[in-house]
């Protein structure tokens, strides 16, 4: 009989424990709860973080995020007003605000993502088509703050292209109007949209591979411009060597030759001096070095008896 008393009360104890669990639940700060019964929704949506308690089986607790949510949508190919097509990847971030209407219309966040997909995207699309690249790339047109090597600022260049890439929009007030046309068809399924943003632009396959042949090209226009400068400044130095080396060539031959008269001058005035002291010894010393320079063993002269020549030979008779 005890037996059977205490087995009733563990099973009523049991019964109890799992009443009071079935009945409580924890709402976390990141979550907010929608409590509905029999599928309608009872009371208001609980938002404050703690221990909370329902009717057990018959009412449910339904979690919703209540912390900002990430949308990412899928890079599409879009064509600018200019005619451009570019692949433009976008961002979003979101939030349920309501989370009753939420549950009413989407219910979960993954056909929430859905919806989101449904909106984001067409709105994205009819902003780039009704703007041209540059206003999707930049918000103002003020100066770039780098510059391009090469590139002056000649019968002004800079002032053209400011003049043709005048920003009436930019990119934030693109991305604004997203946003705007956007948040009024998600107020219906309570999502407020916090923030769109383009995350990246560009061009596509075609587009791009002519872009770089004409970035190559204009390099190398600049290449050949560097080369052919460095070409022309070679040339200059190289001249202006060769006349450096022709103006000291010139200047050391005009002082060779100078010193080298003055020598020969002096050599002739001692020799004059020397030699005008016996003339005779001076003929007959001469006429040794001619004998010396025009005769040897080998030589063969026909010479008349009275030629001036042999006067020394005649003399010696």
């Amino acid at each position: 009989m005890k037996s059977s008393i205490w087995g009733v009360i563990g099973v009523v104890a049991i019964a109890l424990i799992v009443v009071v669990f079935s009945a409580a639940y924890v709402v976390d700060e990141t979550e907010q709860v929608v409590v509905t019964q029999f599928g309608k929704v009872v009371g208001e949506p609980i938002s404050e973080p703690g221990l909370k308690f329902k009717i057990p089986v018959i009412q449910m607790a339904n979690y919703f995020p209540k912390n900002l949510q990430e949308w990412d949508g899928d890079p599409g190919q879009i064509p600018t007003l200019d005619k451009t097509y570019i692949w433009v990847d976008t961002f979003a971030r979101w939030k349920i605000v309501d989370p009753v209407r939420f549950l009413e219309s989407v219910a979960t966040v993954q056909s929430a993502q859905g919806r989101l997909d449904d909106i984001i995207d067409p709105a994205v699309r009819n902003f780039v088509t009704s703007n041209s690249l540059i206003e999707t790339v930049r918000k103002t047109d003020r100066k770039m703050d780098t510059f391009e090597i090469g590139i002056t600022e000649e019968n002004g260049e800079q002032d053209k292209l400011a003049t043709k890439y005048k920003i009436k929009r930019g990119r934030e007030k693109i991305t604004r109007g997203i946003m705007e046309q956007a948040q009024p068809k998600l107020k219906n399924f309570g999502i407020e949209l916090v923030d769109v943003k383009i995350k990246r632009i560009n061009y596509v396959e075609q587009v791009r591979r002519s872009v770089y042949d004409r970035m190559i090209a204009e390099r190398k226009q600049i290449a050949e411009k560097f080369r052919s400068e460095g070409t022309g400044e070679a040339q200059k130095i190289r001249g202006d060597k060769e006349r450096e080396l022709k103006l000291i060539s010139s200047e050391a031959y005009r002082k060779a030759q100078k010193i080298k008269g003055g020598a020969d001058a002096e050599a002739t005035k001692i020799y004059a001096a020397a030699y005008g002291v016996d003339p005779e010894f001076y003929s007959f010393i001469r006429t040794l070095e001619v004998y010396g320079e025009t005769m040897d063993g080998n030589s063969s002269l026909i010479l008349s008896t009275d030629s001036e020549f042999l006067k020394y030979f005649k003399s010696m008779r």
